[in-house]
């Protein structure tokens, strides 16, 4: 792993504005950064530059000009409770110009419920000040100044977002007025409790230039009508995916040529291969060929001010199944309002009384309404709730309602994405009890001048103790790790005599810290989990933790062994693989305990939750596989710069790093020569055959021998395997229907020419000749000048192409090909191989590392791609691009992480109450871009049947192996068992990938197996030793019953000790 080199550094026009404390009052803070922190983040980000070594994973979300236009941006966010310094770490961390945090207040007691930069020493002192200087180590390109005066009109001028939490609704009316009239963008956020509520205002005439944020679609044409309007029909190797309303432009047509490059014309989708386009009547004759191209195109949007908008409101729908409560609780939170101006604070926990008057304000504010805003029939009980737990405040809801805030903050700086239109309301009443009508007491649910008092005020003081005494497992201590346990240690899981317990085996790389914010540039190459452990450890003393460094998998069982998850409350994963989540979910279905799963990808994000007994597991349901690309594809007809960057992959690995390893076992491993014979057709010709280049044909003894290497190499890739491709398909080849043979998705290839004078040709030497002498131990260089005077001397073959050469034309023709097995090779090979014992090598394989700018793996990997897309035609990609697509790069950013997690810890409170209905979970999906919610309630565990007995995934036999005698039960007596206990006859059994037992083995071995223990046939068979920490086998079963039909039937645990 990279320890986090230099990044590359982009420079950007922008015009200098200072910005210090935008504040009427003189009371502001600033802590100045030293001026260049380790690991080259260097101070404010005023000289708008973009470091893509730690903002990579995010531009591939926002891209680079959504980031330049961020980056001229100040950002002030008032109101430092918990849903504003969530809002003020996801903007910082995303890297506009600068943030300013205001706040008038002083810390209290219910404010450290979810304010994770207050502590208890902070009390009394103002909020803003405090968290300021917390918030500046999040990112050094960000100056963040606090203030604490009023808010003026001449300091809001200054801004070009301004996000209002905890205020007022006069002060939201006054300033929404004069942001509208500014210009100024305006984001207002609050939650009440289980409740929360979004606004924007982004004035009259805000540009969203790119509405979803995907990928610009395109598509190969196969015909274009002469029409009006002309009908445009796609390959039908693909559906074209667009959609009507979408602008689209054209290039590589042949004979409609008027099409290419024109500007973009609007379609209309007739089906999945087919749109219909402009007139097209006069235009020249289609011929044949061209790719159709999606343009995004800029899209203007008008947003009412908060004044207009409040009694005409356009609300965004979170759950489709509360489809009616986003205007009731529109006019409730108003209503909460008049309550706070009334009496000077808000309506008491679980008050009755106050219950009965926030209804009747919100009664009389309905009668008043004129417009849309006013609701035919109020929700009472809704009403109610909202007033019991409105003075709580929760940092689930907080992390949440924060994360969609600070995204809508992006949007209104950079125009990327689609803002919330314009009002969002969202609540998570099921954490409530399940019950109907079950009603805390005022005196449960009191303030007890505690860190948890805005999470009592909801719950009551029994939850509270409950997850104190918590034990659980947290897998993965990443993006969704670090959000995970600041949530955490805010509700005070684990604050008791309960535990945590974290496992990472990652260290922290420069990338990391654009999202894990626990993490700092100080900490880069420390382990994870220790760091995010002495992290949260700061922001609640209280919670116990302990971190591990193992990976979850099969390696670890005897860690992780039956003890230790038996005395687990749950497992949450925050994992970035699925066959970890996988292997997780088979741990807590065998264990029988509650799983919590989340992912995300840029802005989308899911949470799923698994309740034992009750939900599917996470590997119940699973996504459709990945699309490979065809062999034939990569190796002589790629259309598009994924096949080449993927050819570039196959490259580096077939040359750094097979090679060297295969030769490595040849000469360390006596077993190595056996093996290899023993593969299938024509691979261990393929495999001696590289061990015999890498030992003796392209052994290099000096940097110059690997340059010649990379020099001819270079020619046997970009040139001579060209024209040999050509002179087997030359370019007017016809097929065997008459159709030109380099049509459609066969583009045809021109070989290149070596010139020193070339960027990219110099690129590719200096990569593949520095990667080559890695892999031998030998010096490499950097020197241009130097290599370009080598190269002059070295000796390039000439080559002609030859006849009888088979290229395959596709992987079917591939597969029948049976290729000749040729055994004189073999035979010549084993003898001039040298004899390990005389040989003195010592080779490293490499393996690929995309994020170490000096290590030449990515320099080779985009030099390689973009000559063989020059040999093809095929527009070239830039090393950003490259890296995500070679690099298989999951793009992320913070807004999103913060939001899911928000969601997972709603879930996580719900399971802690013990809530049993399937109706009470949800799982959810969102896209942030869009902005897109949905929650479900969780996929029932499908119910199977044997004779009458139900069974599901959750269900087992229990066998105890030991029997009343002392001695264990044999093979037959474990058949026996099943019959007679369960009317079963076990027809097959196994464990793992070992077979125990089948109708159809032989007598012989039959007869020897059936008097044996169980645990011997065990060893036996899978010969491996059972360890100590084993305490149960688990066997899979066929079985017929009685009336010898097959049944399904639930695995058997079988427990030995």
């Amino acid at each position: 792993m990279s320890s986090s080199p230099l990044s590359k550094k982009r420079r950007l026009s922008g015009t200098e504005t200072k910005t210090g404390s935008h504040c009427s009052s003189s009371n502001s803070v600033r802590t100045d950064l030293p001026h260049t922190p380790a690991n080259g983040m260097a101070k404010n980000g005023n000289d708008a530059e973009i470091d893509e070594g730690l903002y990579s994973r995010q531009l591939y979300v926002l891209g680079h000009d959504a980031m330049k236009r961020m980056q001229n941006s100040n950002v002030l966010i008032s109101g430092m409770r918990g849903l504003g310094v969530e809002i003020a770490k996801n903007v910082i961390l995303g890297g506009v110009r600068s943030v300013t945090v205001h706040d008038q207040g002083v810390a209290e007691w219910r404010d450290l419920s979810s304010q994770f930069y207050l502590r208890e020493e902070d009390l009394g002192k103002n909020r803003a000040e405090v968290s300021q200087s917390r918030l500046a180590e999040l990112n050094s390109y960000v100056p963040v100044t606090a203030c604490t005066g009023a808010l003026t009109e001449d300091c809001l001028t200054k801004f070009q977002v301004v996000v209002l939490t905890n205020s007022t609704l006069e002060e939201q009316h006054q300033l929404g007025e004069l942001c509208h009239n500014k210009g100024i963008k305006l984001v207002i956020a609050d939650t009440r409790g289980l409740f929360g509520q979004l606004f924007c205002d982004f004035g009259d005439d805000m540009i969203v230039y790119d509405t979803n944020g995907e990928q610009p679609l395109s598509a190969m044409i196969s015909m274009i009508t002469k029409d009006n309007p002309g009908v445009v029909t796609c390959l039908d190797e693909a559906r074209h995916g667009f959609e009507s309303g979408d602008y689209v432009t054209f290039t590589e047509v042949q004979g409609m040529t008027e099409l290419n490059g024109c500007q973009p014309v609007e379609i209309k989708v007739l089906g999945p291969y087919t749109f219909s386009i402009c007139d097209t009547a006069g235009y020249t004759d289609y011929v044949r060929g061209g790719i159709v191209s999606q343009v995004k195109m800029p899209k203007k949007i008008s947003f009412k001010s908060l004044s207009s908008s409040m009694s005409e409101p356009e609300f965004m729908m979170t759950d489709f199944a509360k489809f009616d409560r986003p205007g009731q609780l529109h006019l409730g939170f108003q209503a909460i309002y008049a309550f706070q101006k009334k009496h000077s604070r808000l309506p008491t926990p679980w008050s009755q009384a106050d219950g009965e008057e926030l209804l009747s304000l919100v009664k009389e504010l309905n009668s008043t309404q004129t417009g849309s805003a006013k609701v035919e029939q109020l929700d009472e009980a809704l009403l109610k709730k909202l007033s019991y737990v409105a003075a709580g405040d929760l940092a689930p809801v907080n992390a949440f309602i924060g994360g969609l805030a600070a995204q809508e903050v992006m949007k209104a700086c950079t125009g990327k994405f689609m803002p919330i239109m314009q009002w969002l309301y969202f609540d998570a009443l099921e954490c409530l009890a399940e019950e109907d009508g079950v009603m805390l007491t005022e005196e449960e649910c009191s303030p007890r001048n505690c860190r948890y008092d805005g999470q009592i005020a909801v719950f009551g003081s029994k939850l509270q103790e409950l997850l104190g005494k918590q034990r659980y497992f947290l897998v993965g201590a990443g993006a969704i790790g670090c959000e995970l346990m600041k949530n955490f240690a805010m509700v005070g899981l684990a604050a008791g005599e309960g535990e945590v317990i974290v496992t990472d085996m990652d260290t922290i790389e420069k990338s990391n810290l654009n999202r894990q914010f626990l993490f700092r540039p100080s900490d880069v190459t420390k382990m994870k989990s220790d760091t995010a452990a002495a992290a949260v450890k700061q922001m609640n003393p209280s919670i116990r933790i302990t971190p591990h460094q193992n990976r979850v998998g099969p390696d670890t069982e005897r860690v992780y062994d039956d003890d230790f998850f038996e005395s687990l409350d749950g497992v949450a994963n925050a994992l970035d693989n699925v066959d970890a989540r996988m292997y997780m979910d088979r741990r807590c279905v065998y264990y029988r305990k509650p799983l919590l799963e989340s992912g995300t990808l840029g802005t989308k994000g899911n949470v799923q939750v698994v309740i034992p007994f009750l939900t599917e597991s996470y590997s119940s349901s699973q996504d459709p596989p990945e699309k490979s690309i065809p062999i034939c594809t990569l190796k002589n007809f790629p259309n598009a710069i994924e096949h080449t960057l993927q050819w570039a992959r196959d490259e580096f690995e077939g040359l750094f790093k097979q090679p060297p390893e295969s030769a490595m076992q040849y000469l360390t491993d006596p077993k190595f020569m056996e093996r290899t014979l023993k593969l299938t057709g024509a691979q261990p010709v393929e495999v001696l055959e590289a061990v015999y280049k890498s030992l003796v044909t392209d052994c290099p003894h000096s940097w110059a021998d690997c340059v010649a290497w990379a020099r001819n190499h270079w020619q046997c890739q970009y040139s001579n395997n060209i024209r040999q491709l050509l002179h087997n398909f030359p370019p007017d080849q016809l097929t065997s229907s008459g159709a030109p043979f380099w049509s459609g998705p066969k583009r045809c290839p021109h070989p290149l020419d070596f010139s020193t004078s070339n960027e990219l040709h110099m690129d590719y030497v200096l990569a593949g000749a520095n990667l080559l002498a890695q892999t031998y131990g030998l010096p490499g260089s950097t020197d241009r000048a130097g290599l370009a005077k080598i190269l002059q001397n070295v000796n390039v073959p000439v080559f002609t192409p030859r006849s009888g050469v088979k290229i395959h034309v596709s992987d079917q023709d591939l597969q029948n090909s049976n290729s000749s097995v040729d055994d004189s090779r073999l035979e010549e090979l084993k003898t001039q191989l040298p004899t390990p014992e005389t040989s003195q090598f010592n080779l490293s394989p490499l393996d690929f590392e995309k994020d170490d700018d000096t290590n030449f793996h990515m320099d080779f990997i985009v030099a390689a791609s973009n000559l063989r897309a020059e040999n093809y035609d095929i527009p070239p990609a830039d090393r950003h691009k490259s890296k995500l697509i070679a690099g298989k790069i999951i793009p992320a950013i913070a807004t999103t992480t913060a939001a899911v997690v928000g969601l997972v810890c709603l879930e996580l409170i719900k399971i802690i109450q013990g809530h049993k209905k399937l109706e009470s979970f949800k799982n959810g999906f969102m896209n942030l871009a869009l902005p897109f919610f949905a929650f479900s309630e969780p996929i029932a565990a499908p119910r199977h049947k044997y004779y009458e007995i139900e069974w599901s995934l959750w269900d087992r036999f229990e066998v105890t192996g030991q029997q009343s005698s002392g001695e264990e039960m044999t093979l037959r007596q474990f058949l026996d068992h099943f019959k007679n206990e369960h009317k079963l006859e076990i027809t097959m059994l196994s464990q793992g990938v070992s077979m125990l037992y089948s109708f159809f083995m032989p007598a012989a071995k039959l007869k020897e197996r059936l008097d044996l223990p169980m645990t011997e046939i065990v060893t036996k068979v899978s010969k491996k030793k059972l360890g100590k920490h084993v305490k149960a086998l688990v066997f899979e079963l066929c079985c017929n019953d009685l009336s010898d039909e097959d049944v399904e039937v639930p695995y058997v645990r079988y427990t030995i000790r």
